[in-house]
Formats: C-alpha cells, sequence, structure tokens
C-alpha cells in the first residue's frame, strides 16, 4: 500500500493543479484549430503541443536545462529565430508588384495604423483601471495588429517576455482566421461598384530593380531608424539571396530546410511560455481582445487609405487590395482576390494585393522598430 501511495503522490495526476489541466485543454484546443480546422498548423501544432508539455506535473522541460526552456533562451530570448524566420519569408518573397506599383505603400503603411491605435488604446484602458499594462507592454501588445507573427514575437521577447505567451498564440490565431475577419469589414468598408473595380495589369519588373530595391530599402530605413535593422535586414537579405542568382543554394536552404527547422522549435518554444501562472490571468483576456480590435482597425485603415486615394488618382484602386495590407503573406492577398471575384468575376486582384501585403511586412518590421527605440528605452 505504501508503494502505491507513493507511486500517486509522484504522478502528474495527484500534483496536477487547475490551472495546468486548463492549459493543457488551451494546448488541445490550439491542435483541434491546427489539424482539424487547418489553421497556422505549421505554428499552432508546435505552440500547442509545447504548451501540452509544460503544463504536465514533474516535467521540467520548459524550466532549468529542459529542451523548451533551451530553446527559448537561444532562440527567443536571444531574438534569433524570429530573425531567422524573417530571412526565410525574405527569401519566399517576390517584391515585383509592389515595384510595379509604388503607389501600395502607402496602402501598406496604412494598416499599421492598428499598432498605433492599439498601444494607445492599452495605455487609456490602464490609465482608467481596466487593465495594467506598462508602456512596454501595450507595445507588444499592440504589434499583434500587423498580422506578423515573427515580429510580434520578436518584439515581445525585447519589451515584455511575460506576456510572450500570450500575444505569440493571439497574433497567430488571428492570422488564421483572416478568412474570417476581415471580409465582413472589407464589404462594410466598399461599395459593391467598388469591389467590383478591375485594375490595369502589371508591368514587368526587371531584375536590376528586384536586386537593387532590397539594398536600398535597408540603408534607407536601417539609417533612418537602427532599431529596425535587424528584423528588416534579414528580411532584405533573405530577398536579395532569392534575386541576385548566384546562390541558389543558399536560397532554397532558406526557404525550406533551415525555416522548417526553425519553426519547429520557435513554437516549442512559444509553447513553453503557456504555462498557467503565465497565461491564465486577467491580462490574458486583455490582450486577445486588444489584438483582435488592432487587427481589426489595420484591416479598415488599408480600405480607408485606398478610397483616399482613388480621390487623387488616375487609375483607380480596387479598396479591397488595402486590407491586405497587413502582413499576413500570402493569406490577405488571397482573401482580397476571393472577395473581387465576389462581385465580379474577371476580377483577380491577387497580384495587385501582394503588393500592399509585401509593403505591410516592411511596415510592421518599422513599426516593431519605432516601438523598441520608445518604450524600450
Amino acid at each position: 500500500m505504501e508503494l502505491i501511495a507513493e507511486l500517486w503522490a509522484a504522478s502528474g495526476l495527484h500534483q496536477m493543479t487547475w490551472g495546468q489541466f486548463a492549459m493543457i485543454l488551451v494546448g488541445g484546443v490550439l491542435l483541434y484549430l491546427a489539424i482539424v480546422r487547418r489553421f497556422e498548423p505549421l505554428l499552432l501544432v508546435t505552440i500547442g503541443f509545447g504548451g501540452i508539455l509544460s503544463n504536465i506535473p514533474g516535467v521540467e522541460i520548459a524550466t532549468g536545462d529542459g529542451l523548451l526552456h533551451l530553446a527559448y533562451v537561444v532562440g527567443i530570448e536571444s531574438g534569433a529565430f524570429p530573425l531567422i524566420i524573417f530571412m526565410g519569408v525574405g527569401a519566399l518573397t517576390d517584391f515585383g508588384p509592389l515595384l510595379a506599383n509604388p503607389k501600395t505603400l502607402f496602402l501598406g503603411a496604412a494598416a499599421q495604423f492598428g499598432i498605433f491605435a492599439t498601444l494607445l488604446g492599452a495605455l487609456g484602458l490602464s490609465s482608467l483601471g481596466v487593465f495594467d499594462f506598462s508602456v512596454r507592454e501595450a507595445a507588444a501588445i499592440g504589434i499583434i495588429g500587423g498580422a506578423d507573427g515573427p515580429t510580434a514575437i520578436y518584439v515581445a521577447g525585447i519589451l515584455a517576455p511575460e506576456l510572450l505567451g500570450a500575444i505569440a498564440v493571439a497574433a497567430y490565431s488571428y492570422m488564421a482566421l483572416v478568412p474570417l475577419i476581415q471580409p465582413p469589414i472589407m464589404r462594410l468598408l466598399t461599395t459593391e461598384a467598388e469591389r467590383a473595380l478591375e485594375m490595369r495589369q502589371l508591368r514587368s519588373v526587371s531584375r536590376t530593380e528586384r536586386v537593387l530595391f532590397p539594398l536600398l530599402l535597408l540603408l534607407l530605413v536601417a539609417l533612418l531608424l537602427p532599431s529596425a535593422a535587424p528584423l528588416l535586414g534579414m528580411f532584405c537579405f533573405g530577398n536579395l539571396m532569392r534575386e541576385c542568382g548566384v546562390v541558389d543554394r543558399l536560397s532554397e536552404t532558406t526557404q525550406t530546410s533551415l525555416i522548417n527547422i526553425v519553426t519547429i522549435f520557435l513554437g516549442l518554444a512559444v509553447g513553453s511560455k503557456l504555462s498557467a501562472g503565465q497565461f491564465l490571468v486577467p491580462s490574458t483576456l486583455g490582450i486577445l481582445v486588444l489584438g483582435m480590435v488592432a487587427f481589426a482597425i489595420g484591416t479598415a485603415s488599408g480600405v480607408l487609405m485606398a478610397k483616399l486615394m482613388n480621390r487623387f488618382s488616375r487609375e483607380p484602386i480596387n479598396p479591397l487590395i488595402g486590407a491586405a495590407g497587413v502582413s499576413a503573406v500570402p493569406m490577405a492577398a488571397r482573401v482580397a482576390n476571393r472577395v473581387g471575384l465576389e462581385s465580379n468575376r474577371h476580377n483577380y486582384l491577387l497580384m495587385h494585393a501582394m503588393g500592399p501585403n509585401v509593403a505591410g511586412v516592411i511596415g510592421s518590421a518599422v513599426a516593431a522598430g519605432i516601438m523598441i527605440l520608445f518604450a524600450g528605452g
């Protein structure tokens, strides 16, 4: 009997708290969304499993010298994993649509308004006593509005590591829900005629333009805003490898093997921060709500900017592509294309929408640099 009692006392069932049980259920929900609903499976599978593993009582894999904790320290606390993923995203990105129609850069910039609006909203609610977010925490929460998971993780790791789990889950969940969140906002802010508007075919972009653009972009932004250089630098480096044509092996590795390996450990490391003590607090609900608001404002800002630009532009812009200004590449562009086809079956907006979509990645990196510069001091 004593042996049985000792075994029971050492078991995870005996040691488990209600909070740990709840977080294991949260991990199961993330796995369900990834496997059954196919919402951002590359990240939610690893984050969900890491969350389950880190909440099993008696398992020290997410603390001390545990593998997940070491992955967090090496990859996220140092900022390495998000930067490597940004390099992979750059290697996968085609700047052609943005170079062919540079005006769409304004749409990507406008969509970042959600980041700063949510920062102000979080600080305002904290001043009213609804929440208790510091400036650093509010800045990390606001970056969710860029719909860029690696950027959100990078900023949270620097400014508010204690909120990393909730911010990462919110960022990737809303990225996965782009096809559900964006269309109602797009339809609300546009008329049927605007959604049916066809745009002129994009011009061909030369190889010289493609090679020079990442170099010029990096120098311009990094010299004006050095705090944005790490994210934007890795993004531009990945794109340069893609476009220069002399390091195809490196580009292919970056696009496939390297980004896949880092994604596995990034997700597990983020999952290690889904412990009950860090996640099951009132601030988590605030993060989820504010993240949704940030994403909605970013979507609306892009659409409204396109409508404003149409008042001054000779060549009309379909306002739907403004919604692609958030950095969920290429999902937001596909959503804009789908909504456009609903109003006009000849209205193929995908390549046009990729312009603001790529601009949104640049915009979120710049916004991250601004947040780190002013909130990280």
